[in-house]
């Protein structure tokens, strides 16, 4: 079963905008330095901009930039704004309810489920993409 990854390109889109300041990044730009197709950085570009993250504007000077300086963007904002769901997910069709894990395992895996999301958001919370930033070996990066 793969991951999915919409946040690690979230985080990847953003740091890129963020090293370019005030410049417009094109889809096109974004999507070679994310290696994947531009469609796929506009959907997540869409999401971005809902959370207030992000504003693109069209037209031959059109792209997209970064709205706030990477010390104001949390990642869990960044992760709440292209979560896909929970961490797992629950089976479709209800366990056996005669059977004593299968009328109660619905439930734990529920509360687990939340205490999850509850651990993932709290450590999320603790970053900022301008921490993500200083992670990035940008000397080396530039010279590639």
């Amino acid at each position: 079963m793969a991951a999915n990854s919409q946040f690690a390109m979230a985080v990847h889109i953003l740091a890129l905008l963020a090293l370019k300041g005030e410049t417009n990044l094109k889809s096109d730009t974004i999507a070679q330095s994310v290696n994947t197709n531009p469609v796929v950085i506009r959907r997540i570009l869409g999401q971005l901009a809902s959370a207030h993250l992000v504003e693109s504007q069209t037209g031959a000077s059109g792209g997209t930039r970064l709205v706030l300086p990477p010390e104001k963007v949390c990642l869990v904002e960044v992760y709440k704004a292209v979560s896909c769901g929970e961490v797992f997910a629950l089976p479709a069709k209800q366990a056996n309810q005669d059977c004593p894990v299968g009328r109660s395992i619905e439930a734990v895996l529920c509360n687990l489920q939340k205490a999850i999301d509850r651990s993932v958001a709290e450590k999320l919370g603790e970053f900022s993409l301008a921490s993500v930033l200083g992670m990035i070996d940008i000397e080396s990066t530039a010279a590639a």
